[in-house]
């Protein structure tokens, strides 16, 4: 850590797991805390005999370099999605399209896309959003309780707990 200049544990672990991710190495970790992960790393020696394009990750040179592509950490699996882009929908439009399936008012959807979008696109402030969809139908389920609510306290409001009369006279002592 103190050579890579890292000051934090968290910020070591997910250096090394992006690494993982990104094939620069082979991480093993140890959930013991009285025993240590393992981490195989690879030889980036430069010789005559480097590799040359094995995948299409890589680019070859005139001199017969290999060279990692720029791209090679954006690209994606085709099977899989890259978990580092935030799944939020594209414009405010699509938001409203997904309202309108679900039956809901067009101003609830202008509600949730205007909250969401000022909080950029996370849970609590903290967690990054993973599935648009299903937060706006916690959304919506959120809503009808609130509504609820309201119109149940608006019934006992409106009740006469205390059991007086309408007409009342004020001269009686209490």
């Amino acid at each position: 850590m103190s050579f890579s200049k890292i000051g934090s544990k968290s910020t070591y672990h997910k250096c090394i797991r992006e690494l993982n991710h990104w094939k620069y190495l082979i991480y093993y970790p140890s959930h013991n805390p009285f025993k240590g992960s393992k981490i195989k790393m690879f030889n980036f020696e430069t010789s005559s005999g480097q590799a040359l394009v094995h995948s299409n990750t890589k680019i070859e040179t005139s001199s017969g370099q290999a060279l990692v592509s720029i791209n090679k950490h954006i690209q994606t699996n085709r099977n899989n999605k890259n978990i580092n882009k935030l799944d939020q929908p594209k414009n405010e439009e699509i938001v409203i399209k997904f309202f309108k399936k679900e039956k809901w008012p067009i101003i609830e959807a202008q509600k949730f896309f205007n909250h969401y979008q000022g909080i950029g696109w996370k849970v609590g402030g903290k967690t990054k959003i993973v599935n648009w969809q299903a937060t706006a139908k916690n959304w919506m389920i959120k809503s009808e309780e609130i509504k609820t609510k309201e119109n149940k306290k608006a019934v006992s409001q409106n009740m006469d707990n205390l059991k007086t009369s309408k007409n009342k006279n004020y001269n009686e002592p209490l």
